[in-house]
């Protein structure tokens, strides 16, 4: 058993928010926000991805947001490390760390550490990812799930990321990836409260509708014309929420309408996705939002709830 105090996780689907409730949770304990967010880490990409904003930036210190320029690449094994680097640095100064994000994968890798899979094999990725344009991707979808089932059951047949690295450790162990990744639930965990905060199906689309709406109406699609003056989307940034979606309209592909209906519900899915992954933590506490809650109210009963445990 780990002698150090839990650490505060606050989770949720994108446009719960969970960055909103974060900042004033810090501001009422004290602490320091590290943001476990595959896409906020870029720089540049501040709309679409819903990052702190300078307010809240200067109402909690956040780490690991704005670290990498989008073609630059980020993986689970870095980003853990620099995630419990934050933490050590923020306990060393008195504080309470407060970690906020909807990333499945970093969230469950930061708690439970990084499975010992194979390093990349370039050449096996290549061609995969010759295979996957002259035949598609649901075609390596359906090999995984020959090998694995249970990732092809949690992996979105439109993963190719996670697809790619799933067929790949196959390729080098012959064995499932899920197999390795059960390394995690057998490991020490990171002493932690995890918080979900969640809203009802209709409330959470509307806040969804109402996000996107506000993303277009303002400067998203001047953000994405400067990343691609600016360099462009780098493979994991590419798959950002949105962004394929305006790269497409920008090139003539689709009508901005059909961009936000595509915008709209691709989000709505992936909320879905990541509802599903939260209700595997048999130990997360959830924090059911009602229309008319504001971020304030909402970070009180967490703060309440995580005080009255530690005096437990």
């Amino acid at each position: 058993m780990s002698d150090q105090p839990p650490i505060l996780v606050l989770t949720g689907t994108t446009a719960s928010g969970k960055n909103s409730v974060g900042v004033r949770v810090a501001q009422q304990l004290d602490g320091e926000i590290v943001s476990l967010d595959s896409m906020k880490v870029y720089r540049g990409m501040d709309i679409g991805t819903d990052k702190p904003s300078p307010e809240h930036r200067r109402g909690a210190p956040h780490h690991l947001v704005d670290i990498l320029d989008p073609p630059e690449s980020m993986n689970l094994r870095i980003f853990v490390d620099l995630a419990k680097k934050a933490v050590d640095e923020i306990r060393a100064r008195g504080r309470q760390p407060l970690v906020v994000g909807g990333t499945a994968l970093y969230l469950n890798g930061y708690l439970r550490g990084v499975f010992e899979g194979p390093e990349a094999d370039p050449e096996f990725r290549r061609a995969l990812r010759a295979e996957a344009a002259l035949r598609g991707i649901g075609v390596l979808h359906e090999r995984l799930r020959e090998v694995d089932v249970q990732s092809a059951e949690r992996i979105h047949q439109n993963d190719y990321k996670r697809i790619e690295r799933a067929l790949e450790v196959w390729e080098s162990t012959g064995r499932p990836i899920s197999d390795l990744q059960g390394q995690w639930a057998r490991g020490p965990s990171v002493p932690h409260r995890l918080f979900v905060l969640t809203w009802e199906r209709s409330v959470l689309d509307a806040r969804i509708e109402k996000r996107v709406d506000a993303m277009m109406q303002g400067d998203f699609l001047d953000e994405v014309r400067s990343i691609l003056d600016g360099g462009g989307f780098g493979r994991e940034s590419s798959q950002a929420l949105g962004y394929k979606e305006a790269v497409a309209h920008l090139a003539g592909e689709i009508s901005e309408a059909e961009a936000v209906d595509l915008i709209k519900r691709r989000t709505r899915q992936f909320a879905r996705r990541q509802l599903t992954w939260f209700r595997k933590w048999d130990q997360a506490s959830w924090i059911q939002g009602e229309e008319g809650d504001s971020a304030e109210a909402l970070a009180a009963r967490i703060c309440e709830d995580f005080k009255s445990s530690l005096s437990a």
